[in-house]
């Protein structure tokens, strides 16, 4: 099939090149010549582990191409993937401005049929807010459907999560879409990992519902994590008792530093936002997101409870992303831990193995260090915020030798306390 994929980040690079791996002509949008220039060239400008070598591969085959020319893009293509941002706006609604700008761009450019799919996260009434945009800007009365087919790709996992997903989720309202969203998914969909067709308002609120749901569980835990710490529980223990349970799995209830990251801060708000547009309440969901916030602020506490005065205290931080394989560093727990560190005069040591060039972005006045036992060297305490499986087994002698003070909050709790503190270290986990 030709298939365009406008906007070509996180997600839309992603489909785009798995598309063309299972044999499709893929054409990729993006706003800027320089970024198209280096995709052309296999340059990728994320940290996502796979998506090298798929792009470079069907560059090579030449099944996908780079361009600016969204003209050319709408044009030539049966299929439209609509995967742009939609950052938090006004009242943290979710920004649609980019999305509307492309179904313009498509209702003036459009030769015929086309299938337009919304990949972007968005509010559920954003498919019609994009067939009135086509249908107000055609030159000619060419029919079309918008489909919704939201995105659950983890960064860090995306590759394998758009090649082999839990299910593929398609709210259609006529045959002729859904057939079409058959074939795009041919090599895909199977009976392990279904093709789920629902209205196209349902598939738009399954993809903020999975997100807050998921969000809830974090919060869940990390706000029982502070009961376990008062009563001297073990909030790993509870959540592997909880886990079993096979009404509820043992995924995403990790106590820790909070959840970052570009989709549960703005889904969770936008759904939120939602939620009161239609005059229905939310306490839930706004709970989630105050137990959250709150979580990210409960580090420097534990740090002050082992280093009481920081000023000109040296700290080394391991783990600067939101989460492990990825350089991300939307919304990532690092970013309020240090600059609440650097406020009481604490002066920052930082490593994280792919998320520096980013971070510098964003945080001032930090030492980034070339591995972990750079940033331990001196330091008056270790705050673990990012679970980096390299960080897992370190030489834990080397690491208390190189201190000044054997302090270690691990955030992530990816270190056990008994052999912490048979190590010699001062140790305060999360809920343990």
């Amino acid at each position: 099939m030709k298939i365009a994929c406008v906007g070509v980040g996180y997600v839309g690079l992603v489909v785009g090149a798995c598309l063309a791996d299972l044999g499709n002509d893929v054409i990729g949008v993006a706003r800027t010549q320089d970024k198209i220039d280096n995709l052309n060239k296999g340059i990728v400008p994320i940290y996502e582990p796979g998506i090298n070598e798929i792009l470079n591969r069907n560059l090579k085959e030449k099944r996908i191409r780079f361009t600016t020319d969204i003209k050319d893009a709408i044009i030539n293509s049966e299929v439209i993937f609509i995967g742009v941002g939609t950052p938090p706006g006004k009242d943290h609604k979710a920004d649609l401005s980019q999305v509307l700008d492309i179904a313009e761009k498509i209702g003036k450019y459009m030769t015929g049929y086309r299938v337009i799919i919304n990949k972007s996260t968005v509010p559920v009434g954003t498919a019609d807010l994009v067939t009135e945009t086509i249908q107000k800007n055609q030159k000619e009365p060419f029919e079309f459907d918008v489909v919704s087919n939201p995105e659950f790709l983890r960064e860090g996992e995306a590759v394998s999560d758009f090649t082999i997903p839990d299910r593929i989720v398609v709210g259609a309202s006529s045959e002729r879409a859904r057939n079409i969203m058959e074939q795009v998914y041919s090599g895909i969909a199977k009976t392990d990992r279904p093709l789920v067709f629902t209205d196209v308002k349902s598939a738009e609120i399954i993809k903020y519902a999975s997100n807050a749901l998921l969000a809830t569980r974090i919060s869940f835990m990390n706000e029982l994590s502070h009961l376990c710490e008062k009563v001297g529980a073990d909030i790993k223990q509870v959540a592997k008792g909880v886990g079993l349970d096979s009404r509820i799995g043992p995924k995403f209830l990790q106590a820790g530093v909070g959840y970052g990251g570009s989709c549960f801060p703005k889904d969770v708000q936008a759904l939120i936002q939602t939620m009161k547009e239609y005059n229905c309440e939310s306490k839930i969901i706004e709970a989630v997101e105050d137990v959250n916030f709150r979580q990210k602020r409960s580090i420097v506490p534990k740090v002050k409870s082992l280093v009481p005065q920081l000023k000109g205290k040296k700290i080394a931080i391991f783990g600067l992303a939101f989460k492990p394989k990825t350089d991300d560093m939307r919304d990532a727990p690092s970013t309020i831990i240090i600059n609440e560190l650097q406020e009481f005069g604490a002066i920052i040591y930082a490593f994280d193995p792919v998320a520096e060039e980013n971070a510098k972005k964003i945080l001032k006045n930090v030492n980034y260090c070339d591995g972990p036992y750079d940033a331990t060297k001196d330091a008056d305490a270790l705050v673990i915020v990012t679970e980096w499986d390299e960080l897992r087994n370190l030489d834990k002698e080397k690491i208390k030798e190189s201190m000044k003070t054997p302090n270690v909050i691990d955030g992530r709790n990816i270190y056990e306390p008994e052999e912490m503190k048979s190590l010699g270290f001062n140790y305060i986990g999360i809920g343990r």
